[in-house]
């Protein structure tokens, strides 16, 4: 009971925050970021280590203020998801632009089944929501171990058009059939992998457990692969989701080539933005045999 009640103030708190003009939404996450920095010790850690590994041309000053600067922003789309979830159709039309629909559209006027590749940037809840505003989307679900959340979480992804969330135990085959009947597929792959399922392609030259499931799931599929990045705006001024074009010569016959491929992408992107991906996962927890671990 104190946790759900716990639970439910912090719902609450979410539901008043949203009515905040954006600016200064924008401005209370920061500190909200800043907060979790000095508190959460474990996370702030995994994100130390992922960036050492990733950016060890950076002094250890330089890494540490990329890890503050990352915790700014995801104390931000934290606080933020609350616009998310009850915020006005117009409002969000404001708040999160988005480039490129013409390019899914084109594909899906062409009758091709569409996989938008989508890595882990703190926005990418905000690039789903744009989307979903405007094309009837499958994704993945994974249901979350605090039932109300739980709940908020399932209700904010179902707000506009006619989604289809799916499980892992809905299997391949329904998202293929979903894909086929003309739902592009907002796919997330880039989180560390369990060994029996796992590729290890370089991920800022770190073997990184990645699943092949894009080169699979599009090989089956018949479709074609449009990246999706949603980047955090500065200030008030929201976000912007940039859907690119089609992959050429995607997927092969190998499946790791296809998935080395998929991890420089993701690489090349966070570059352009490194304090956005999502530092405070375990990116790197799954090592190669005879590896020692790493967190």
């Amino acid at each position: 009971m104190p946790r759900k009640l716990l639970s439910q103030l912090a719902v609450i708190l979410f539901w008043l925050l949203h009515f905040l003009p954006l600016p200064v939404l924008a401005a209370v996450g920061n500190a909200f970021g800043r907060l979790l920095f000095l508190l959460g010790r474990q996370r702030r850690n995994v994100a130390r280590i992922n960036l050492e590994l990733c950016f060890p041309e950076l002094n250890r000053a330089a890494r540490e203020k990329l890890a503050k600067n990352h915790f700014r922003v995801l104390g931000r789309s934290l606080l933020e998801r609350g616009v998310l979830w009850w915020g006005r159709r117009e409002r969000l039309q404001l708040m999160i632009r988005i480039e490129g629909t013409e390019k899914l559209r084109a594909q899906l006027d062409a009758g091709k089944p569409v996989i938008l590749l989508a890595p882990h940037f703190v926005g990418l809840d905000a690039g789903g929501v744009a989307v979903a505003m405007r094309f009837d989307v499958v994704s993945m679900y994974a249901e979350q171990a605090n039932p109300v959340f739980d709940r908020l979480l399932l209700d904010g992804r179902r707000r506009f058009g006619d989604q289809l969330l799916l499980t892992r135990q809905d299997g391949v085959r329904a998202t293929v059939k979903a894909m086929k009947s003309g739902r592009p597929f907002y796919y997330l792959p880039d989180l560390n992998t369990r060994r029996r399922e796992a590729v290890f392609a370089p991920f800022f030259g770190v073997p990184a457990a990645t699943t092949a499931g894009l080169s699979r799931l599009a090989r089956v599929a018949g479709a074609v692969v449009l990246t999706c990045v949603t980047r955090v705006l500065p200030g008030g001024q929201g976000y912007l989701t940039e859907i690119g074009d089609s992959w050429e010569n995607f997927p092969t016959a190998d499946a790791s080539a296809d998935t080395a491929r998929m991890n420089a992408w993701i690489e090349a992107a966070v570059r352009t933005m490194p304090e956005q991906y999502y530092w405070v996962h375990r990116r790197f927890k799954t090592r190669p045999e005879g590896e020692t671990k790493l967190y």
